[in-house]
């Protein structure tokens, strides 16, 4: 589903930079994918809501033993916050994304038969859930065609010149003006691994990008986030 609040005018070039961008990430990472573990649309969307202001390697540490006590949303939804919690301590903001997690069940439970809703309001409107979750579920479990704007995809998009929206939302605007719609998947995957690996929050890799022949920031000594 498309944002519906607009944004202003693209940056200069972006147009232009757009299919560099894509190109040098089909090199990069042709076979991008989210690095969240899991085997059914359930284990995503509870990953996915794990995974808020932590890392994928520490959620998928922890979701082996969560969800062998809890293999799907029927059994979660019987579990308090205080008993999903042992599980997830690892994990930042374990207590409140436990509580998520038990209301996200119970609800998943009442309203959807205890499956995850191929239905973008449906996944918003979960506990825990927000734009960012349901585009990640959507797209991997379902392949929905969406772009979910992490802080990795936010920060590429700026240095690269594709937006300068600090909303996520409006930046997810702009990237679907800018690339094909059966690429948008694979572009938030791609631009999160070289957010991972090259281009760094801290200390970009510029000499080591291929993309910085045309990248806009390449230079900067200090690099707008």
């Amino acid at each position: 589903m498309t944002p519906t609040s607009a944004s202003p005018r693209l940056p200069a070039g972006a147009r232009a930079r757009a299919p560099q961008v894509l190109s040098c990430l089909e090199t990069l990472y042709p076979d991008a994918r989210t690095e969240l573990v899991f085997n059914t649309p359930f284990e995503l969307l509870v990953a996915t809501v794990l995974s808020a202001q932590a890392t994928d390697v520490s959620v998928n540490a922890a979701t082996p033993a969560l969800f062998a006590a809890y293999p799907d949303a029927h059994a979660l939804s019987t579990a308090t916050a205080e008993e999903i919690e042992p599980y997830i301590r690892s994990i930042g903001l374990y207590r409140g994304k436990a509580k998520n997690l038990a209301a996200l069940a119970r609800l998943l439970v009442e309203r959807h038969g205890g499956e995850v809703p191929n239905d973008f309001a449906a996944v918003v409107a979960l506990p825990g859930a927000g734009r960012k979750t349901a585009n990640v579920v959507l797209s991997n479990a379902y392949g929905f065609p969406a772009i979910a704007v992490d802080t990795h995809v936010g920060r590429l998009s700026r240095r690269l010149g594709l937006s300068v929206q600090t909303n996520p939302d409006k930046v997810e605007l702009d990237l679907q003006k800018l690339f094909p719609r059966e690429k948008w998947v694979f572009l938030h995957h791609a631009l999160i691994l070289h957010g991972r690996r090259v281009c760094f929050a801290r200390k970009p890799n510029c000499p080591g990008c291929v993309m910085a022949d045309f990248c806009p920031k390449v230079g900067v000594e200090h690099v707008a986030v």
